[in-house]
């Protein structure tokens, strides 16, 4: 059997990838709330051999691992695993799979558009214009700026070749090959800071005080990535004392957005709700590449195979 325990917001069922699905054998899909509980989650598995993750709320624990002892492999609409206990995973002999490169070009643009958002105050000029007021601020432009990408992936690769496109002189740093002097070098250089990592416990608080402090007051941060790759804390006290320009992000710590989040408040921020690579062709390749996994591995033959 074949569970999509956290299709919430749905996108999975009535897709293309649902009937695909169908043809490998029983596919139950649950599209309500509650994956985000650990026991409701084990619930929704159940018996299954195979669950497809679509949200990253569903929390693949050591516990939830123990109480699907017929779970055999996950395959991840995405390419993030933050959510899943890879090393659990790895003991219980669960194969992880993910959809890599699928919304690397969505995001990348994503990553562009809120460079050029926040340099160029977009939001905040048209609500003034809006209001009546015919403001005549003093811009960013990208063109022969420095810009840091932190991960050098499917995504980060694009960044850099959308930014060379730019005028911008590309600064790439990869956690495998780069050292820690590197990272603080580009950091100091860069006008723009852009991180495309994963989030593992080696980049969690990838960017806090200390970074910050390297950072030139002009520099602007932009994270299409995970929330806690940036220090939160660390992140509105840069924000709010404007040691840096400003932020573009799509990743919060914590996802919706409270009501009083602090970040709401700052006019040096462009915000968008984690929805860089929603677009219909991210939607439908991923999803079809996540069934993919499914039959591959069905097949004894399993592509993107994540590793602990």
């Amino acid at each position: 059997m074949i569970v999509v325990p956290d299709d919430y917001p749905s996108v999975f069922e009535g897709s293309i990838a649902h009937e695909r699905a169908r043809a490998l054998g029983e596919v139950r899909v649950h599209t309500g709330r509650g994956a985000e509980d650990e026991a409701e989650l084990a619930r929704r598995i159940g018996n299954a051999a195979i669950a497809v993750n679509i949200r990253a709320h569903a929390r693949f624990t050591e516990a939830v691992f123990r109480a699907c002892p017929e779970l055999k492999m996950i395959s991840i609409w995405g390419t993030g695993t933050d959510n899943i206990d890879l090393a659990a995973a790895a003991r219980r002999g669960v194969t992880v799979c993910n959809t890599p490169g699928v919304n690397a070009y969505a995001v990348a643009e994503h990553a562009i558009a809120l460079m050029l958002a926040v340099a160029r105050r977009i939001p905040q000029i048209d609500r003034e214009m809006r209001g009546g007021a015919w403001p005549r601020n003093m811009l960013a432009q990208l063109h022969g700026k420095t810009l840091a990408v932190f991960g050098s992936g499917a995504i980060g690769a694009r960044v850099a070749q959308l930014a060379r496109g730019f005028g911008m002189e590309v600064l790439a740093w990869s956690a495998r090959g780069d050292t820690p002097a590197a990272k603080d070098d580009y950091l100091s250089r860069a006008d723009f800071v852009t991180l495309h990592l994963r989030l593992v416990p080696e980049t969690r608080g990838f960017i806090g005080n200390r970074e910050f402090a390297l950072m030139k007051p002009e520099a602007y941060l932009i994270n299409t990535s995970r929330g806690p790759l940036v220090d939160r804390d660390a992140l509105l006290g840069a924000l709010g004392s404007r040691r840096i320009a400003g932020a573009g992000l799509d990743v919060f710590h914590d996802e919706p957005l409270k009501p009083g989040d602090p970040l709401r408040g700052l006019a040096n921020t462009v915000l968008t709700p984690h929805n860089a690579g929603q677009t219909p062709e991210v939607r439908r390749d991923g999803l079809l590449l996540a069934i993919e996994n499914v039959e591959r591995f069905l097949s004894g033959r399993p592509i993107n195979v994540v590793r602990a």
